[in-house]
């Protein structure tokens, strides 16, 4: 199965700086989105550093698992200690980074990851960035936003807040990545079909367009997308930067 994709990352309207990171890996069929948090610099260090050391680690045993020949249903627990082990370690320096410069003091990053390895997707999370997986002109949300607002809405089965104190619940959020040394990671795996779109964002993007425009997005302009979604984004007041890539199952 070919496995194609494009990504665009954009500051916004309002921002004065990017914190965000993307990674298009097209030989490990890694994609890794990352919004940063903690003021100017401490958002862009953490973002950087957590998709730096993540596809590090992630890359490298990969490799060793293709050495050890692991195929089959076998290889899902493998993989997802992995992922939960790259992203612990990636929290692990980023923390001690800010103990260490305190003008970092308190940064901290959201992390979506997609990895394909033969005909799964395996996804690893934490935050508010998502994957999202759009088949047959349907969409679905794989990740689970890690913030106040939706977290609330799960245990009360409604809504928290409305207007301005229900944008600034969904703006917190629940677990991050460097925060402290260690982190929850969701993960799980779904099949991949042919035709297949994922979609990696921050909350820049998703927090502007809503999930049926996304998916009717992407279904018409497939990879080309990233353009037609970051720029309707900031038509929208572009009130964060605004990340996507787009990954096509072929």
């Amino acid at each position: 199965m070919r496995i194609d994709a494009r990504g665009l990352t954009d500051i916004g309207q309002v921002r004065n700086s990017n914190q965000d990171t993307y990674l298009i890996d097209g030989n490990t069929r890694l994609y890794i989105v990352a919004d940063g948090m903690g003021g100017h610099a401490g958002g862009e260090v953490a973002s950087s550093m957590c998709v730096e050391i993540v596809s590090g680690y992630v890359v490298d045993r990969i490799r060793q698992l293709g050495k050890d020949k692991i195929i089959g249903t076998s290889i899902d627990g493998h993989v997802f200690e992995i992922l939960r082990t790259a992203v612990n370690l990636a929290s692990t320096k980023i923390y001690e980074r800010a103990l260490e410069e305190p003008k970092l003091s308190g940064m901290g990053t959201t992390v979506s990851l997609l990895l394909f390895i033969n005909s799964k997707a395996y996804i690893a999370h934490v935050g508010d960035s998502r994957v999202y997986l759009v088949r047959s002109r349907f969409i679905y949300q794989l990740t689970n936003d890690h913030s106040l607002a939706n977290e609330y809405q799960q245990r009360h089965g409604k809504e928290s807040h409305s207007g301005e104190d229900k944008a600034v619940a969904s703006n917190i959020i629940t677990r991050s990545v460097g925060c402290q040394e260690e982190e929850d990671v969701d993960t799980h795996v779904v099949g991949v079909e042919v035709g297949d779109m994922y979609v990696l964002s921050s909350d820049g993007l998703h927090g502007m367009i809503s999930d049926a425009e996304i998916s009717l997005c992407v279904s018409k302009e497939r990879l080309k997308a990233v353009e037609s979604l970051v720029d309707l984004a900031n038509e929208r007041d572009g009130k964060d930067n605004i990340t996507i890539v787009v990954v096509a199952a072929k």
